[in-house]
């Protein structure tokens, strides 16, 4: 006889409220309470978890960020404060400031809308989360709007971080009234959601149509090729007339920055109503200026939660049909010939071991299949080619050769700053990764010091390409000397080499064979110590050549005998060597050494 008696032969009373459970679906606001919750047990595990075992950890995140925060405070602060010098005439300086918030904002609208795009494709596609809720009777509209939140908070906190000490820096430099700094965190909640709204719906289009777009993915690249040279090539032929910081140069570079004044672009909303919330006067229509800056909050709430009713209506009807299409792609059929990448590859350089070319060609794979890395690298590269093709040829006289010099070296800081980003998040962790399937590299006849080396010449190699040419474009644009010229380009090889080496010496020390993504992997301890060491390093080997090349031209600049600043110069530049190749070695040895002992 069957322990399991059939639902026909069950008491009517037994089988009438079970059915009933399982038919009638959980609420709308019950589904947000459940996934509320579980948050919340997360957050509270994962916060109690960092304060026991990571301390230093996250003290040290703090204090850098506050460290941080206050540098870009003090540069805002004196950079308004430099304006307000300069420029004496009220109109011209108010129509600056308008300028500066609305490119800054523009900007920042646009990355928002890249990143959240990206992190909203990880979380809803690729997320064992994602594919663990879709086997509940959840609604998928409440699954994108429990991922969506999330996409929020990531992409939004360098939002935060970085608009919040200009616009603090502002209202103190313009002696704002309070409802001034009341309203800075309304604003900037309100704005994010826009930027936020519009990548989810286009990151859910795009899943949709993929396989429709596939086949015109390739001209359509060519087409995008196209118009990027041609833009390219327009700003080359554009040059800004009169001497730099002039009433000319100010209203001409108040011209070429008109489009961000668009009345329907959501940053100009924003900036405008910081601007009337600044003010203590009453403007043109005799209004308050808290009374127009609460106009300019209401429009941008209001098409916020537009935006979040649209990406929530079109997950209803997309997202799971989506979803399914998308992992249940018939797979493309096996190229004959060998990826013609990787054939260059594995032609330029003949001087590695036949394995170690193969390796590089491996990690080279990897990257190209995986969109959250190369899209990142495309977007924050592309806008600084973006940006220095832009930087106009100033006719300025000797008397700004300084600055030019200056900017030309911030340049080469930022370049390293953002590649010291990427090599924490993506050439830190790729030893870890390797963990759980290193088994099957220790039945090939591979040694292990080989696996490291390829490693650290797949970053070396991969980020000096692209940074020693946005260098290179720099100094074109800005008409640096030759001899400065050639001092940025073996300061930005340093930089790639060391921090590959950085990187990769301690992915190797500090590996965390049991976490399987490279996010949490790139914020537990080793990954914040590689990007404070990476960070070290750069302003250690930025200013070894920076400082002495500055001093050289000013003595140029003042015809007097250059011999000893020459002298500098090359004790610099030589310094500067010295320390990268420390910074190299150093680590890889330390690494190649904690790889040969470890065991799988």
């Amino acid at each position: 006889m069957s322990d399991f008696a059939p639902a026909s032969s069950l008491p009517l009373t037994l089988v009438q409220p079970t059915t009933a459970i399982l038919l009638r679906p959980l609420s709308y606001g019950a589904e947000a309470r459940l996934l509320w919750w579980v948050r919340a047990k997360i957050l509270a595990a994962a916060v109690r978890q960092s304060l026991a075992r990571s301390r230093f950890r996250v003290t040290l995140v703090i204090v850098l960020s506050l460290l941080f925060w206050f540098g870009l405070f003090q540069l805002f602060n004196k950079g308004f404060e430099f304006l307000s010098d300069t420029i004496g005439h009220t109109v011209t300086h108010a129509q600056t400031v308008q300028a500066i918030y609305n490119v800054f904002f523009a900007s920042l609208m646009m990355m928002l809308v890249l990143s959240s795009g990206i992190i909203l494709y990880g979380g809803l596609y690729c997320s064992a989360e994602a594919e663990f809720l879709l086997t509940t009777p959840m609604r998928p509209e409440r699954i994108v709007l429990h991922k969506f939140q999330e996409a929020i908070v990531f992409s939004s906190w360098g939002f935060v971080l970085l608009g919040s000490p200009m616009l603090v820096a502002y209202g103190l430099q313009a002696d704002a009234p309070w409802y001034y700094f009341a309203l800075l965190l309304p604003f900037m909640a309100a704005f994010i959601y826009i930027p936020g709204g519009i990548g989810a719906i286009l990151c859910m289009l795009f899943i949709h149509r993929v396989a429709r777009i596939q086949r015109h993915f390739v001209a359509f690249s060519a087409w995008a090729a196209v118009a990027a040279a041609i833009l390219f090539a327009w700003s080359l032929l554009g040059k800004t007339e009169g001497n730099l910081l002039t009433p000319i140069w100010f209203q001409e570079m108040l011209g070429r920055l008109q489009f961000s004044e668009y009345r329907l672009l959501p940053s100009w909303w924003l900036s405008s109503g910081l601007l009337e919330a600044a003010r203590s006067d009453p403007g043109p229509t005799g209004k308050a200026p808290w009374a127009e800056s609460l106009l300019f909050l209401s429009l941008l709430i209001s098409n916020a939660l537009f935006f979040r009713v649209l990406a929530v209506g079109l997950s209803a009807r997309i997202y799971r049909t989506s979803y399914s299409e998308l992992r249940t792609q018939r797979a493309p059929r096996r190229p004959s010939k060998q990826f013609w990448l990787d054939q260059a590859v594995m032609r330029s350089t003949p001087l590695l071991t036949p394995q170690m070319r193969l390796l590089i060609v491996k990690d080279l794979r990897l990257f190209r299949r995986d969109p959250v890395q190369w899209s990142q690298f495309i977007i924050f590269f592309g806008l600084l080619t973006l940006y220095f093709a832009n930087i106009r040829r100033f006719s300025y006289d000797v008397n700004y050769i300084a600055w030019v010099n200056m900017i030309s070296f911030l340049n080469l800081a930022v370049v390293g700053l953002i590649l010291s980003t990427f090599t924490t998040r993506f050439i830190f962790p790729m030893l870890s990764l390797e963990g759980r399937r290193f088994w099957i590299l220790g039945l090939l006849p591979v040694r292990r010091d080989s696996i490291l080396w390829g490693k650290f010449l797949f970053a070396a190699a991969g980020s000096a390409v692209p940074c020693c040419l946005l260098i290179l474009l720099s100094d074109l644009m800005l008409h640096i000397s030759p001899l400065v010229l050639a001092i940025h380009q073996l300061t930005c090889l340093l930089l790639c080499v060391g921090l590959s080496g950085i990187a990769v010496g301690l992915g190797a020390k500090m590996p965390d064979l049991r976490e399987e993504s490279p996010s949490k992997i790139a914020a537990g301890f080793g990954g914040t110590l590689n990007l404070v060491i990476s960070a070290s390093y750069i302003i250690v080997v930025v200013l070894l050549t920076a400082l002495p090349s500055h001093f050289y031209l000013a003595a140029m600049q003042a015809d007097v005998d250059p011999f000893r600043m020459r002298t500098w110069l090359i004790a610099g530049t030589a310094a500067a060597c010295l320390t990268g190749l420390v910074a190299t070695l150093v680590p890889m040895q330390i690494g190649l050494k904690a790889f040969r002992a470890m065991e799988f």
